[in-house]
């Protein structure tokens, strides 16, 4: 059955052509993945598929069928600023949600015991108690735990996590997301990714996860040159189809010049304007060598090999290295000797040490004990999640020639801060944009090329891959793979993290760090081992293929749900209020001490009462 047609649809940017003419179909079932590089297009194709954008052109189609309901996440999702978490999770019209909304409002306020009575027995005559449960377990799953915060008080990474949410619960025909795994840890990542593989769930998405890719998807749609080229398959077929096209379009390019070759000595021996027959040779040569100059696959593009600053024997070492904030215990005794052209992986849970690690080797935070010692000839370079602040009323070269002028390259090359950038997919009118009119991805990637440039021998990236297409990450990979230094990663993207590492320094907790002698996927294969049997999985949010009955849940519980939520609530704004103030400047000994110790106990009854919440959900 199809869902949407686009036949002959093309859009453009002020002068900016983005696509011309392209077709596409969408059936039933099928699972959409869309590649492009930033800035080519992928959001408005995307806001065209979901209807929030109509066609360029007399002869453009846009065909959905009438009884598809789709569902759209947002790159930047929008939500009423008076709504709470819960309201803006349910505004869909439907009776149930109706239900739902006033047997929430009920709980409330208790002291009308009378709507609250009235609430309960709705709740029992539709059934939605399975519902109400569904709900907050998928708020409670992406991190929302105070139901009645006001949105507007939510970062932008709790409103997509709060978007998601929403689209998931309307159980639409048609999942069209943008970016959906933006802002989410590894559990949530994998927790939708099993929820997406459910056969009958249709969906076209953006992402630069490529294992959600490979997962998830089997169709890939790549946006390039503004065409689309559609492979059948998942990421890894996609890679495979991508190479045999490019290979066939080298060899047609190859001949196809052979032609144009003798076409443009004709042209250059042909009086001008000879003829009309000479004329309109002259214009399909031109329009010949435009069609053919598409085909050339850009071998330099993007290319990194940028020369490198020697490395001596001793690299960075650290010897009983401990730190500590008040009685927290972040690191404590770790010994380590960092080998050249070692990849090393950090994963642990925020709030474990990862970022302090990161500062006591590169000697910009001091250990409270024991010493950290680095090699001579080491330079390093920090790709820092928060990123740097660039001038922004600097164009882009400028920004990039403060830096420096000429790049060393391999055997005794040289690169201009113009070509390097070039090589970033800046091109030269690109290059002389303002810093401020850069998106977040250009930012990123115009940050990752500062880094780079300064050709260091020991590179430190703490989430390198957040607003990076999957295109510029594989270009990343492979200079990553040949550089000669060594390599510390902290990131949530599965593939990137696999794929360079050789082992893993794991952050336990209470000053713990163990070395994993494996890959990313290995050490969370044996963490999903470990879990307790009985675990909420996916299956509590999957579409039922067959209703399920349940016993309903007693007053008494539904009532300690409600009790627990509020105290969650409570709990969660108290760790933000401390967390706040370990940030805040003139911290003292003591103080941080205090907080410390009440942080331990209010993030150990946070998982007690979320532990036991999960228990009356599964109940209800």
């Amino acid at each position: 059955m199809n869902f949407l047609t686009l036949e002959n649809v093309t859009k453009s940017y002020g002068e900016k052509l983005l696509f011309r003419n392209i077709s596409l179909y969408i059936d039933k079932g099928q699972k959409i993945g869309l590649i492009a590089k930033n800035g080519t297009g992928k959001t408005t194709l995307m806001r065209v598929i979901a209807g929030k954008e109509g066609s360029e052109g007399e002869n453009a189609k846009i065909i959905l069928r009438k009884d598809v309901r789709i569902g759209w996440l947002d790159q930047d999702p929008e939500f009423h600023p008076g709504m709470d978490v819960l309201g803006a999770v349910l505004t869909d019209t439907s009776q149930l949600v109706r239900v739902v909304r006033r047997y929430e409002h009920a709980l409330a306020h208790p002291d009308n015991t009378i709507e609250l009575q009235e609430a309960m027995a709705d709740m029992d005559e539709h059934q939605a108690w399975t519902f109400e449960s569904k709900v907050k377990e998928l708020l409670f799953r992406f991190g929302m735990h105070n139901l009645e915060q006001k949105v507007d008080q939510l970062s932008g990474g709790q409103q997509k996590r709060l978007a998601l949410v929403k689209v998931l619960l309307d159980e639409p025909d048609f999942l069209i997301l943008d970016e959906p795994t933006n802002h989410l840890d590894v559990d949530m990542i994998e927790w939708l990714e099993e929820y997406l593989q459910q056969p009958g769930i249709t969906l076209f998405m953006v992402t630069h996860d490529r294992y959600f890719l490979e997962n998830v998807c089997d169709n890939i749609i790549e946006l390039d040159g503004g065409q689309l080229y559609r492979y059948k398959g998942n990421y890894s077929e996609y890679l495979e189809k991508k190479a045999l096209r490019e290979e066939v379009a080298s060899t047609t390019y190859e001949k196809q010049n052979k032609l144009l070759k003798r076409e443009l000595d004709w042209v250059r021996r042909s009086p001008q304007a000879r003829t009309t027959k000479a004329k309109a040779r002259v214009d399909a040569y031109f329009d010949r060598k435009e069609t053919n100059d598409t085909l050339k696959v850009k071998k330099e593009e993007m290319s990194l090999q940028i020369k490198e600053n020697w490395m001596g024997s001793k690299v960075v070492e650290c010897h009983n290295v401990s730190k500590r904030y008040g009685p927290k215990i972040l690191i404590e005794n770790f010994s380590y000797k960092f080998k050249r052209k070692e990849r090393v992986g950090i994963v642990g849970v925020n709030g474990a040490g990862k970022s302090t690690f990161l500062q006591l080797i590169t000697q910009s935070l001091p250990p409270d004990t024991g010493k950290v010692i680095v090699g001579d000839t080491i330079i390093f370079g920090f790709y820092r999640q928060e990123g740097i602040q660039l001038n922004e009323d600097k164009r882009v070269i400028d920004a990039v020639r403060d830096i420096a002028d000429v790049i060393p390259l391999e055997k005794g090359k040289e690169l201009t801060a113009a070509q390097l950038l070039e090589r970033f997919l800046f091109s030269r009118s690109q290059q002389q944009v303002y810093v401020s009119q850069l998106s977040g991805g250009e930012r990123r990637r115009l940050y990752l090329l500062t880094v780079l440039m300064r050709n260091p021998n020991f590179l430190i990236l703490d989430e390198p891959t957040n607003d990076l297409d999957v295109l510029t990450l594989q270009v990343l990979e492979d200079f990553l793979e040949d550089f000669p230094g060594s390599v510390v990663i902290v990131t949530h993207d599965r593939y990137f993290m696999d794929r360079l590492v050789d082992h893993l320094f794991v952050f336990e907790g209470n000053g713990t760090v163990k070395d994993f002698n494996g890959t990313y996927a290995e050490y969370r294969a044996m963490k999903r081992t470990e879990k307790t049997p009985g675990a909420v999985t996916a299956e509590a949010a999957k579409p039922a293929a067959a209703p399920v009955v349940k016993i309903p849940m007693s007053g008494a519980d539904r009532n300690e749900m409600k009790r627990l939520e509020k105290d969650i609530a409570r709990l969660e704004s108290r760790k933000a209020e401390i967390l706040d103030r370990f940030n805040a400047a003139g911290l003292g000994a003591d103080e941080a001490a205090k907080l410390s110790v009440e942080l331990g106990q209010v993030q150990n009854d946070l998982d007690t009462k979320e532990m036991r919440w999960l228990e009356l959900a599964d109940q209800g």
